[in-house]
């Protein structure tokens, strides 16, 4: 018998530099931080939040994303390599797809801009470390 999920919880993207990658995140998702280690976090709080590994676990509609940054600074993404092809994320409609093209291109992000995928419309673009993302809103 297979395994019965309920949903998604969560995804870790290993990144090179946190301060980098959360200017990235917060300007363009903009989403509420779940978890992190304060700066001045004594050693009991760190323990407590041992999982963060010194990074940033986001709260996404659907589940947490979490970025850790232990990557080598010379290190690069490849949808090629085994693991990660790309992250998806879903909006509500077309229209929101043209808003997000206006948040890319403020914040300086290059885009692909917005594809007719059939029974989808989708935006593709990268963070700062290369890793493929997507938003993607269903036809309806």
């Amino acid at each position: 018998m297979p395994i019965t999920t309920t949903g998604f919880s969560h995804v870790r993207l290993t990144v090179r530099d946190i301060a980098v990658s959360r200017r990235f995140y917060d300007a363009v998702f903009g989403w509420e931080v779940a978890f992190e280690v304060p700066a001045d976090a004594d050693q009991a709080t760190r323990d407590q939040l041992w999982f963060v590994f010194d990074g940033v676990i986001y709260s996404t509609p659907g589940g947490l994303l979490g970025l850790r940054p232990v990557a080598p600074g010379d290190d690069s993404f490849s949808e090629d390599r085994v693991g990660l092809d790309h992250l998806s994320f879903a909006v509500a409609s077309r229209a929101d797809l043209d808003d997000a093209v206006a948040v890319l291109d403020a914040a300086g992000v290059a885009h692909g801009g917005v594809k007719d995928a059939g029974a989808m419309h989708l935006l593709e673009f990268r963070d700062p470390d290369g890793i493929a993302l997507e938003l993607v809103a269903t036809k309806g």
